[in-house]
């Protein structure tokens, strides 16, 4: 059994909100692009609808990042009250 003591709160904050912004880009981006296609041909006057879907992923990396932070050091205050997350780990060898 293995237990995990603590997180590093600034690395995983960074890397949890990495993945948030490039798993939204991934999805936003193209939508926000065709959504501002489809608009225009339907005669939508909102010309910023599109720059919207472009900002959300910034906005979810930013939100994430803060998120996990938080998150580690509430985990990192508990865990060393009670123990932390236990774990069992295997040896798998090629």
């Amino acid at each position: 059994m293995k237990r995990i003591k603590r997180f590093n709160v600034w690395q995983t904050a960074k890397v949890v909100s990495l993945m948030y912004f490039l798993i939204m880009a991934v999805f936003m981006i193209p939508l926000g692009i065709i959504g501002s296609i489809v608009g225009g041909m339907f005669g939508s006057h909102f010309p910023f609808s599109g720059l919207m879907f472009v900002f959300l992923p910034f906005l979810y990396g930013i939100v994430f990042f803060l998120f996990t932070a938080l998150g580690c050091a509430i985990y990192n205050l508990i865990s060393g009250w009670i123990g932390g997350i236990e774990v069992e780990v295997e040896l798998i060898e090629e």
